[in-house]
């Protein structure tokens, strides 16, 4: 029992941390059906942020097969380590002390991050940077202040900054932030860096929890079966209690 507590008491800064508040959350609307999505994001996470996060409770081969990716290409252009194999775990080769010293903290897996944080958090999340040349990387967020992590995503974004409004409170002029804006110096205009970020977020929760379709599919068949039950053991009752009534 007191190991339970204890194991308890340990995720109630995750949980605090994904409710972030009274912080106003993006809807990411993504879709985990959407197998181009999943292609797409799958993509940019081995490319960007695949160097520092693992997701080592998933397998290359179970990825490749149920996003619809030939494993040839696969262990061409996703997996990064020659010594790898196909039906490996997702590690990288990033030591925790490494990460730690350059970091400040080790850099987490994200395995389940979809599921701690939630989807609309991390999407709200990678568009919420902004250029701080007082942080060590030059870049903060607002969703996470003075966070470690280096905007891995600016050559695709460009340089993102605050952009506030000015309004006037019981006759003074207040400066409220209103949204992140890019410089446009990226390779993506700002539709389509939301659409790579949406992508990266279905990924992530695909990662997640890779049966969660055939999860819900299964449920449709349960209810099924439970009307169709209900319904026999209806008519059974009726039968029984006839000559009752």
């Amino acid at each position: 029992m007191k190991k339970w507590i204890v194991m308890l008491l340990a995720l109630l800064p995750s949980f605090g941390m994904a409710a972030g508040g009274n912080l106003h959350l993006d809807a990411a609307n993504n879709d985990i059906s959407d197998q181009a999505s999943l292609q797409s994001g799958a993509k940019t996470f081995m490319n960007y942020c695949f160097g520092c996060h693992a997701t080592q409770y998933q397998r290359y081969e179970r990825v490749a097969t149920d996003l619809g990716i030939p494993l040839d290409l696969m262990k061409e252009n996703m997996i990064f380590d020659k010594d790898a194999k196909i039906g490996d775990l997702m590690t990288n080769s990033i030591s925790t002390e490494y990460a730690a010293a350059s970091f400040g903290a080790p850099a987490p897996d994200l395995t389940l991050v979809a599921r701690v944080r939630g989807p609309d958090w991390i999407y709200t999340y990678l568009r919420s940077f902004y250029a701080d040349p007082s942080r060590p990387f030059g870049v903060n967020n607002v969703v996470f202040p003075s966070v470690g992590m280096p905007h891995v995503l600016e050559e695709l974004q460009g340089v993102p900054t605050k952009v506030y409004e000015t309004r006037l409170v019981d006759g003074e002029e207040v400066k409220e932030y209103v949204g992140i804006e890019s410089d446009g110096t990226g390779e993506l205009n700002s539709d389509e860096y939301d659409e790579v970020v949406r992508d990266l977020v279905n990924f992530l929760e695909y990662s997640a929890e890779p049966v969660k379709l055939e999860r819900q599919r299964l449920g449709w068949w349960v209810m099924g079966f439970i009307v169709i039950f209900f319904v026999l053991t209806l008519l059974l009752k009726k039968e029984y209690w006839r000559d009752v009534y």
